[in-house]
């Protein structure tokens, strides 16, 4: 376990656990349900610290920065307080920065998909706009020699500029989604500045092997001869910079208890018999063009064309959760899925189980895991993904070792969990056969790949993630000689000659 005796643990992101709502003058706060707070909150329970993110709260704040601080009351007796640092947005910031450079530009960029992209050179300044402002608060908040653990494609130059302030803290930073080939990279106009901002890192890690070779390549190419490499170690500017692969686990442990809770055994049991179908598929998803629904839907269109005997027999439970309504390539694909869904229910309307099933909302833990206890089979057909957490815990939730799980070759879990049925997402045809297979697969072989797959995910849990992203910390060196400290608000030049 990491241990903070001297130096706080101070995780820093876009979101953060909670959200803050004025209410005639009034703040309230609010526990926010999202993978990443699942992920990295109990590091803070278990060492204290304190958490940086934007809070939720939109307006002008004429210049100031740094919002609410509050301390999180522990949940047991076993857990430690840590406090929330609010960083203030106004309602301009977070359109260009967030919904404009992050998700218009990063998001669809790291996934491959160039069509989707939108180059806006005031997105890209209001995205260095907001990340200068969480340097800042971070700089005022924090000491000289804190470890900073900063998350995801949101905050790429802060590593850098937090240096500038304190160039003495250790930086760890974690990739969340998929980082992409030299190729597609390139086509960034501001990539040599997002990967200055992260070699202010003394560790980086992703999810994939794949990634870490993608984000080296990138490195290789904008900063030749700036840099030389030793196995998982850059040299860049007299500092040692570990770069790794870390796939994030689930806390199985939590999984399991819940699939061995009645109540959520009975709650699988009514959505299956809800459904009247014989086989249920499932899909849980956000609402993503990155999540392959619209080929997972139509390979099933197929499936059922060619395989008639399978007609009113099987149903695919599609959850859809709301992501991201307010853009329009959100928009227009959930017009396409729903009309899509309509389409094909319409044409075999009589049957005694309809083939698609459709939910437009979040899931809580415990509908979650009742959901996943009710498939026969689970499909994740991502075009492409980070790594996918469903498809893990779905295997954790499988307490009998019996299901199918049918999985994306471009979804980074695919490099761990080799024992699912490996697809192509763009060849329906293909995994229209799949799912057959799926569905036919004898129970001696689910048995055999879902324990090995079970036992895959309880070696790498969550807690195995955190603790070797923190056990860096113990490792890392930063060796800054000649660049003296600096007081919140100043800037320090850099021998690398780039403009953050």
């Amino acid at each position: 376990m990491y241990n903070a005796l001297s130096n706080n643990l101070v995780i820093v992101s876009n979101r953060g656990a909670y959200v803050f709502q004025e209410n005639n003058g009034k703040i309230n706060t609010i526990r926010t349900v999202s993978g990443l707070a699942s992920a990295v909150e109990p590091v803070l329970f278990l060492n204290s610290g304190m958490w940086i993110a934007w809070g939720g709260r939109l307006g002008e704040n004429n210049g100031v920065s740094q919002g609410i601080r509050l301390t999180v009351p522990a949940s047991s007796s076993a857990a430690l307080p840590y406090q929330v640092q609010e960083v203030l947005l106004t309602e301009k910031e977070y359109n260009l920065y967030y919904h404009g450079f992050a998700n218009s530009c990063l998001w669809p960029l790291s996934h491959q998909m160039l069509d989707k992209c939108f180059f806006d050179q005031e997105f890209w300044l209001a995205y260095r706009q907001v990340n200068h402002k969480f340097a800042r608060v971070t700089a005022q908040v924090t000491k000289n020699k804190d470890f900073l653990w900063v998350h995801d494609y949101h905050l790429t130059l802060l590593p850098q500029l937090v240096k500038r302030y304190h160039c003495q803290a250790k930086v760890n930073f974690f990739w969340h989604i998929p980082f992409p080939p030299l190729d597609i990279y390139r086509v960034l106009p501001w990539g040599r500045q997002l990967l200055f901002g992260l070699l202010g890192c003394d560790f980086i890690a992703f999810h994939t092997q794949s990634y870490v070779n993608n984000f080296l390549a990138c490195v290789f190419h904008y900063f030749p001869g700036k840099f030389y490499q030793k196995q998982n170690e850059l040299f860049f500017e007299k500092r040692k910079i570990k770069v790794q692969a870390l796939p994030i686990g689930v806390n199985w442990s939590r999984f399991e208890k819940l699939a061995a809770d009645p109540k959520v055994q009975a709650q699988a049991e009514k959505i299956k018999s809800s459904l009247g179908a014989e086989f249920v598929l499932l899909g849980i998803d956000r609402l993503d063009y990155t999540k392959g629904i619209l080929e997972r839907i139509k390979a099933l269109e197929i499936f059922l064309a060619q395989n008639p005997e399978y007609r009113g027999r099987v149903t695919l439970l599609q959850v859809a959760v709301p992501s991201r309504d307010d853009l329009g390539a959100y928009k227009q694909l959930k017009e396409e899925v729903e009309g899509t869904i309509s389409k094909i229910n319409g044409f075999y309307e009589g049957y005694q189980a309809l083939p698609i099933r459709y939910l437009y909302r979040s899931l809580n833990e415990q509908e979650l895991v009742a959901h996943y206890l009710a498939a026969d089979v689970l499909l994740v057909t991502a075009l492409r993904d980070g790594l996918n957490l469903i498809a893990k815990e779905f295997i954790a939730s499988r307490l009998d070792n019996r299901g199918v799980l049918i999985l994306s070759s471009f979804a980074g879990a695919a490099e761990e969990l080799k024992e699912a049925l490996i697809i192509n997402p763009y060849h329906l045809a293909d995994l229209a056969v799949q799912i057959k297979n799926a569905l036919e697969m004898p129970l001696a072989e689910q048995i055999q790949r879902l324990r090995i797959l079970r036992a895959k995910i309880k070696t790498h849990d969550l807690r195995w993630w955190w603790q070797h992203n923190l056990g860096a910390f113990s490792t890392s060196q930063v060796s800054l000689p000649g660049i003296r400290k600096a007081l919140p608000g100043q800037v320090i030049s850099r021998t690398a000659n780039v403009k953050l």
